[in-house]
């Protein structure tokens, strides 16, 4: 059975950091795109970035230069460094590839 489970989420103030994780079972991963969605409250999902199985990355315009995706091939998990958070980042964050979605990680951030 294939699982995404993420983990990492927790309030934080605007300005702090975390770095979720997404780790992938029942199957390996190495050889695919996994992706970031995020939902925040009362909008639509929308995506975070992707970590290309070919090491390209790609980040929506709102998180470049704050947020930093990587995997570790060897753990089948994919992280989320998010750095200088602001409160407009407040959402579920959730891992995704090919069809299989994570049940998600909160992440308020506030003062």
């Amino acid at each position: 059975q294939v699982q995404l489970v993420e983990s990492g989420g927790g309030t934080v103030q605007p300005g702090g950091s975390l770095r979720l994780s997404c780790a992938a079972s029942g199957r390996n991963f190495s050889y695919a795109n996994i992706n970031w969605y995020r939902r925040a409250p009362g909008k639509e999902r929308e995506f975070v970035a992707v970590s290309g199985y070919l090491g390209t990355t790609l980040y929506h315009q709102s998180v470049k230069g704050r947020f930093s995706i990587s995997r570790d091939t060897t753990k089948n998990t994919i992280y989320l460094q998010m750095n200088d958070l602001k409160q407009e980042d407040t959402a579920i964050y959730s891992c995704n590839t090919i069809e299989y979605w994570g049940q998600g990680t909160q992440v308020p951030v506030s003062s």
